[in-house]
């Protein structure tokens, strides 16, 4: 579905319209809320989730004023940047330890910028798989939810979407072993 018919039903106030956005866009509207809480670490599940909620919410409440025959996309990810952001600054400032014998050992800047740089190949690949598969694997692997409920929703059968899942699994290992320089 093209994005203009997808803008003009959002306009008209079509449920089905959110549905259809909703199920298009949660995984790069996830990836980029992600993206902008974990800043080189990781972000608590329930928080990405509350804030791509947020997204889809505003995207109803504003669907009235998006330009006709524009791209859906681009909004998506402004609004995923800019709540991501405000939940940021929310976030009560972390408890620091009062003695150095309180501190947990933390990863050295090498180690955290490594772990930042797979973080980002891992979810470029995740990003530029087709669909279905990309919201299998985000769905099964990020979220948890159970793999028959997945397949259920995706219109797969169990085996097809375990099927798809191995091939994904062996597909991203290649990707992210290209030139050896992962294990």
């Amino acid at each position: 579905m093209e994005d203009a018919h997808l803008i003009a039903r959002l306009r008209r106030r079509s449920r089905a319209a959110l549905e259809d956005a909703i199920r298009r866009y949660t995984s790069y509207v996830s990836v980029t809320v992600w993206r902008t809480l974990s800043a080189g670490g990781s972000a608590p599940r329930e928080d990405v989730e509350e804030v791509v909620s947020d997204v889809f919410l505003a995207l109803w409440e504003h669907a009235g004023e998006l330009r006709e025959g524009g791209d859906l996309r681009p909004w998506l990810g402004t609004v995923a940047r800019n709540k991501a952001i405000d939940r940021l600054r929310r976030s009560p400032a972390p408890v620091l330890p009062l003695s150095d014998t309180d501190t947990a050992p933390q990863p050295g800047p090498q180690e955290t910028a490594e772990q930042r740089e797979w973080a980002e190949r891992l979810w470029r690949a995740v990003d530029a798989m087709d669909e279905p598969d990309r919201t299998l694997f985000l769905r099964y692997y990020w979220y948890g939810d159970r793999l028959k409920d997945v397949a259920r929703d995706l219109k797969l059968n169990l085996s097809t979407a375990k099927s798809r899942l191995l091939r994904g699994r062996k597909a991203l290992r290649e990707v992210l072993t290209k030139g050896g320089e992962c294990p």
